[in-house]
């Protein structure tokens, strides 16, 4: 990594908290961020948009943003397209990524596209689940299955499905948290993540993270506040597997024109060992139990060494750096 003097990047907000059903999440990643950023002597402060008007930023003469907010409002495009307006940099990915990668269904069709493996699924729109159409899913899609709200993060609102007698309340559920709802074949194996770092043909994958968790409920619950959850990193794949998960991650990093920083989720199906791609995540969590910073030290990446590099690749959809 290219030496990054402090100084040349300004004045410094580091966005995190906002009005998702994520917000307690992104004040531990965005409070870690600010202690790292101002460890390595960068002139930043904390910025909750739930509280204040982004128009301050550009009062406050704010030279470039770290979004560290996570879900609605913060990493689907919205707080992106202000920025772009404002004129200020921000890091993680540009207005069109950040909405598309936030909507699993979308992301599905465009990696479908593109050929990218994805587990199955069903959509249903707001109008599409009379109970008929629900118990009609699983016949689809077989079981189990998961169910969850496309447009949420850190597994909110998803339930596994292992019977018919499931499907209603599980759909209600996932309701609660967004109109559509996206029914998803359930894949059996190990869930490993990776993280990506840059943008274009510069963009490179960290190390891939395996994760063992408790009868594999890795919940909202497991994934930030117990430590039952274990995480490998090194993953222990064969090099061969963990290099083409780096390779299937980078393609469905650039098909969605993300750029910055990224994690994508996957999981290995036990019994061809095949890779499928569940979600990208465009502004991932960087709390202590967070999984980028993890991969990130396997590559021999500080916390705040990450830190710095991402903001340094702060920059505008035009292209234009900080």
């Amino acid at each position: 990594m290219n030496r990054i003097d402090p100084k040349t990047l300004g004045k410094v907000a580091v966005l995190f908290g906002g009005t998702s059903a994520e917000r307690e999440i992104s004040i531990l990643s965005g409070t870690g961020v600010l202690e790292a950023l101002r460890a390595r002597g960068v002139d930043a402060q904390a910025f909750d948009p739930a509280g204040r008007d982004l128009a301050e930023l550009q009062r406050d003469g704010i030279a470039r943003c770290f979004v560290a907010l996570h879900g609605r409002h913060g990493e689907d495009g919205t707080v992106q397209g202000a920025l772009e307006l404002l004129g200020i940099p921000y890091t993680g990915s540009g207005v069109m990524a950040s909405s598309v990668a936030m909507d699993k269904v979308m992301t599905k069709r465009i990696w479908q596209a593109d050929g990218l493996p994805t587990p199955k699924y069903v959509r249903l729109a707001f109008d599409q689940q009379s109970r008929e159409q629900v118990m009609a899913v699983p016949d689809v899609l077989g079981l189990p299955l998961i169910v969850k709200p496309p447009r949420e993060g850190s597994s909110i609102g998803v339930t596994k499905v292992e019977g018919y007698s499931q499907m209603q309340d599980a759909v209600a559920l996932s309701a609660k948290y967004d109109a559509d709802v996206l029914c998803e074949e359930f894949i059996e194996g190990q869930e490993v993540t990776c993280a990506v770092l840059g943008s274009g043909l510069d963009a490179r994958a960290l190390p891939v993270v395996r994760i063992a968790a408790p009868e594999g409920a890795y919940d909202y619950q497991n994934k930030y506040f117990t430590d039952d959850v274990k995480y490998h990193c090194p993953s222990g794949l064969p090099e061969a597997e963990e290099r083409a998960i780096q390779q299937i991650t980078l393609a469905a990093y650039r098909t969605l024109g993300c750029r910055g920083w990224g994690r994508a989720d996957l999981m290995i199906r036990a019994s061809d060992r095949k890779p499928f791609l569940l979600e990208m995540n465009t502004s991932p969590g960087m709390t202590t139990h967070s999984l980028v910073p993890m991969s990130a030290r396997a590559a021999g990446i500080a916390y705040e060494d990450l830190c710095l590099q991402v903001l340094a690749s702060a920059a505008l959809d035009s292209g234009r750096h900080a």
